[in-house]
């Protein structure tokens, strides 16, 4: 939340040329109201599971940057999912960081109440152990949008050239 998710993951896939995918901005289309009118018409519950549905859908097609909400990941399933189809980037900042950028907290249904500060620290450790298992993490609170893609590209080709390595290993090894 107010990490940069979507506008990095908008500038990303302009940079790789791959269609850009806002897991949120798909469930508000298809339920036809926000995430914030979901989560208090509906409740959490609900939402999760949409969630769930609508990211087993997109991930069945490939060439995409997608921006999860930061729930997403708490879900095992979608978590395997994620860990499976995709690089995972884990976007952090720290919680004064994120207080700041979420501005009222308004349109954040989980900030919802008088200490956001509180509640943003909470999720936080709720989703540590979650957030560890992306394949990276980069920290957007004192980096330009354009300085996070960068970072992203060069993580990802550093996987890359991993990964081709440890097929080219495999070969060898079997010969």
């Amino acid at each position: 939340m107010a990490v940069g998710k979507s506008v990095v993951g908008k500038r990303l896939a302009q940079r790789l040329r791959r269609r850009f995918v806002d897991l949120d901005q798909a469930i508000e289309n298809k339920e036809g109201m926000t995430v914030s009118e979901i989560f208090s018409r509906k409740g959490e519950k609900y939402f999760r599971a949409v969630e769930k549905q609508a990211l087993s859908e997109i991930l069945k097609k490939s060439g995409q940057v997608i921006a999860t909400g930061g729930g997403a990941v708490l879900d095992g399933e979608n978590l395997e999912l994620l860990k499976q189809r995709t690089v995972l980037v884990c976007l952090t900042a720290a919680s004064e960081t994120l207080l700041q950028r979420s501005g009222s907290g308004k349109e954040r249904p989980l900030l919802e109440g008088n200490n956001r500060r509180e509640q943003i620290e909470e999720l936080l450790s709720r989703r540590e152990k979650s957030y560890a298992q992306a394949h990276f993490s980069i920290d957007t609170g004192d980096l330009s949008v354009d300085e996070v893609v960068e970072r992203i590209v060069k993580e990802i080709g550093q996987l890359s050239a991993l990964s081709k390595l440890a097929v080219s290993t495999k070969i060898k090894a079997e010969s």
